[in-house]
């Protein structure tokens, strides 16, 4: 008989939705759902066997956890392995509480290593007063027993010892008294005598937090090929203890989803549960019925998600839910993630859209974040790269055995999801993985070829390039990131058969090219010649001359890129009404050094500035991995892009900025908005040298205005966020210029308002808390700056249209000019030499098309 477990419904007050999403109390939490809240007993006995321990715990790390014959074992022997339980922590009451579990001892190897421990661990805290944050950061009094077979605790050890070689049943009794805590610790043995010891004068303020279970042993005795220890019948209890229901993690983490054209991809991302047999995915939307099932899945066995296609889509606002049922030995259970698809908003309707990048741990869970991004009720979600780093969550990074390094990748992964599930947990959204999501410092792809690690993982790796890690593991993060993305343009695999993604995703009215900035670019080593000495992208030959370089054989976004966009510039919806660009990151390199620099090694390093205060020294940075470089390469992409008038809106730079792209002249091609990092690994800054004839924006600082990046690019700079000191603690990430942007497509008005807001700014309480430069405001004439020789004929009327779609074409090349949606009365085009033009109108609402051919320049004014 299939069972389901209760269920208790909240509303999740950080989001924007009506709706309210029940949370799922499963079968391991029975007891915590019975009247006494405050105990808790494992249930792993009844799962099958897995690499993973459950919903109510988080590992560390993942792939050292797992239930192996109805107990959970810690698959490894080394330094600081834990196991958390998220429904309940130690809170403030000054009672007692009692913790037990069995333990059995795995390494027979460490059996007599003093420094060798398993046992509990209490009151852990981690940077931030959230449960999230102490199980992933968690440093606590642990307790317990050592490989010499001592009870130990607070500096203190046991005299008498306990064999190891047999089930210990490891109990805690704790009491408060005189304003002190007392700690029994008993250890009974299947046979023989127990092992007492206590563990007086425990200050109250040490047994709040979470609590855990440890494995531990030092780094010099780290044996990854054996087990150290198998735990069972964990429980504890007592008014001490704070339940929270809602705090579980899993089997479904989170879901993100687009919708495209009538047709919804949904991807959910689940724990590790792929080798239960007869586990099911399903998706489940809401109708007035009740719950109506609209699709099942199965389980990816790497990525461990669960893909969903539901085409012909025109339902509004609609709630879904994510199950899957498990086989547990007590029954079937099914649990859930719940989450609404939007209502897309009308093609003519305002579209507003949140922009992140670059989040490393710092600020971990980052509840702020989503709260404040909350408030803007943003409509659709970007994040555009480094979702995390090769250091999130500690213990750095596995590069194999493959099941290894996925498992690696995914608790990573877990905690990005774990921080902004929220954000897109109600709205539709994309991802791009960047360089540190496929652990890279710096990536070019070389079209998939296999970057060789056989003298090192560092720059002697990366520099040559391709990918470090194996083609099927890249995959695997791709298939986490992009599968819910709109189908791939070109779908054709790369060498490793590594798969693509870059794509058109129209929604609200916009259309947006989701770029491969990495993926099919060249190594900077293998293309500049060897005297400019290369290292991570940088030249260390200080008399080589990169502005020479302009004409080499280097590709950056690859052919196939170039006629997927050449394709979309000239492809427009009929509810297209906007274009805009999605990348890793942008076409210049908005950076500065103290000059000489001649690598940004020195970049965390560098002091922040009072604010207000303008460091002097610098000089623009040539950086390599910026999309900058190659020159050719970029100026071929900016000059396509700009034909359909499109905003660039990109990551990576950890420098937040608003530029305008110059290829012939400055200000001649469109604008560009790079987003502030959302924890800031590399605080970047843009303080270049300008002498007394500068001429800055009007009212803006004098880094602003008309610039050449290092490579001799032009751009014109409206606005930067410098970091600066902010006062506010921790320092590491208020000091950084953190945050994250907004941008509204206003299609009535044919215009695009350019948010940057730091993460610590409340906007309802502080609406004019963005950073100094912002809000910028461009217009889709703005997004193609270059200057006309002259103007064909107005076109004056398009009847019965609001928003004819138009283009020029010249007749001697055969090119297309542009192509932009335009006023349905009063508007002259623009054209840029003295050919002869053919124009389209295009009311593709009504089917009305006319052309005009043999077109000259009518007027030198518009």
């Amino acid at each position: 008989m299939k069972r389901r477990s209760a269920v208790k419904t909240i509303a999740l007050s950080t989001l924007s939705s009506a709706f309210t999403f029940p949370v799922q109390a499963f079968s391991g939490l029975k007891e915590i759902i019975s009247e006494d809240q405050n105990s808790y007993k494992s249930n792993w006995e009844n799962w099958p066997d897995m690499k993973w321990v459950g919903p109510e715990y988080w590992g560390n790390r993942l792939q050292d956890w797992e239930i192996v014959n109805g107990k959970a074992q810690c698959v490894i022997s080394g330094p600081n392995r834990t196991l958390h339980i998220l429904t309940h922590q130690l809170g403030e009451k000054l009672v007692s509480f009692k913790e037990s579990v069995k333990i059995s001892w795995l390494n027979n190897q460490l059996i007599g290593k003093k420094d060798s421990f398993v046992g509990f661990r209490l009151g852990a805290k981690g940077k931030f007063a959230d449960y999230r944050s102490s199980a992933v950061f968690g440093e606590g009094l642990d307790v317990g027993i050592n490989g010499l077979g001592r009870l130990i605790g607070n500096d203190l050890e046991s005299m008498d010892t306990i064999d190891l070689n047999q089930e210990i049943e490891l109990s805690l009794d704790a009491s408060y008294e005189n304003g002190k805590y007392t700690l029994d610790l008993t250890a009974k043995p299947q046979k023989g005598k127990a092992v007492k010891f206590t563990i007086p004068s425990i200050e109250p303020q040490v047994l709040e937090g979470n609590i855990s279970l440890v494995a531990h042993t030092s780094k010099e005795l780290i044996d990854e090929s054996n087990p150290l220890v198998a735990f069972s019948d964990w429980s504890f209890g007592g008014e001490k203890l704070a339940f929270n229901p809602k705090q579980f993690f899993g089997p479904i983490c989170f879901a993100q989803y687009t919708l495209h054209q009538g047709t919804l991809k949904l991807t959910a991302q689940l724990a590790p549960i792929e080798k239960i047999v007869d586990a099911k995915v399903f998706l489940e939307i809401k109708s007035d019925a009740g719950w109506k099932k609209v699709g099942e899945s199965t389980i990816q066995p790497m990525a461990r998600t669960a893909q969903f296609r539901v085409e012909n889509w025109e339902k509004g606002k609609t709630a879904y839910r994510v199950g899957v049922s498990i086989p547990l030995k007590t029954g079937v259970e099914d649990f859930y993630y719940y989450g609404e698809i939007a209502k897309e908003p009308e093609s003519l309707e305002n579209l507003k859209a949140a922009v992140f990048s670059c989040n490393a741990d710092y600020g971990f869970p980052d509840e702020e974040v989503s709260i404040h991004v909350a408030k803007h009720n943003p409509e659709i979600a970007f994040f555009l790269g480094d979702q995390f780093y090769e250091g999130t969550g500690g213990f750095g990074i596995q590069t194999g055995p493959f099941e290894k390094s996925s498992l690696d990748y995914l608790r990573k992964w877990y905690m990005f999801g774990w921080s902004y599930r929220n954000i897109f947990r109600t709205i539709p959204s994309a991802f791009i993985p960047d360089d540190h999501d496929v652990y890279h410092g710096n990536v070019w792809g070389e079209g998939g070829k296999v970057a060789p690690t056989d003298k090192g993982w560092g720059y002697i790796a990366q520099d040559q390039g391709g990918y470090k890690m194996p083609g099927e593991w890249v995959n695997m993060v791709q298939e986490t990131q992009t599968s819910h993305l709109p189908d791939p343009f070109d779908r054709t695999a790369i060498k490793q058969n590594i798969g693509v993604y870059y794509t058109e995703w129209v929604y609200g009215g916009v259309s947006f090219a989701v770029l491969e900035d990495r993926k099919f670019k060249s190594a900077p080593k293998n293309v500049l010649p060897a005297e400019a000495k290369v290292q991570n992208g940088f030249i260390q030959n200080p008399d080589f001359d990169i502005k020479k370089q302009y004409d080499i054989d280097a590709t950056l976004l690859g052919d196939r890129q170039l006629k997927f966009l050449e394709s979309w510039v000239e492809n427009w919806t009929p509810d297209t009404q906007m274009k805009a660009v999605l990348s890793q990151t942008n076409f210049c390199t908005v950076a500065t050094l103290p000059e000489g620099s001649l690598i940004d090694e020195i970049v965390p390093r560098l002091p922040i500035p009072e604010k207000g205060e303008y460091p002097s020294g610098d000089a623009p940075t040539i950086d390599m991995d910026s999309n900058g470089w190659p020159q050719k390469g970029r100026d071929k992409a900016v000059r396509i892009i700009r034909k359909s008038h499109a905003l660039h809106i990109a990551g990576d730079q950890h420098l937040a900025s608003t530029v305008q792209y110059g290829v012939d002249e400055y200000r001649d091609s469109g604008f560009a908005f790079a987003g502030p990092a959302l924890n800031n690994l590399w605080p970047r800054r843009w303080w270049p040298t300008v002498d007394a004839g500068h001429r800055s924006i009007p009212g803006k600082p004098k880094y602003t205005g008309d610039f050449e990046d290092g490579f001799g690019n032009k751009m014109t700079v409206y606005a930067i966020g410098n970091p600066y000191k902010t006062g506010l603690k921790p320092a590491r990430i208020y000091d950084r210029a953190t945050g994250y942007g907004i941008i509204t497509f206003d299609k009535m008005n044919q215009k695009m308002k350019i948010e940057c807001w730091p993460r610590y700014v409340d906007p309802i309480l502080d609406p004019n808390g963005q950073y100094s430069d912002w809000p910028i405001e461009v217009s889709v004439d703005d997004n193609y700056g270059r200057k006309a020789i002259g103007y064909l004929d107005e076109i004056r009327v398009v009847p019965d249209a609001k928003s004819p779609l138009l283009s020029v074409i010249n007749e001697r090349t055969g090119e297309l000019e542009y192509k932009r949606r335009i006023p349905a009365k009063g508007f002259k085009p623009k054209v840029f030499s003295e050919d002869s033009f053919t124009i389209i109108v295009e009311d593709q609402k009504t089917g009305l098309r006319a052309e005009k051919n043999g077109l000259k320049v009518n007027s030198r004014t518009d």
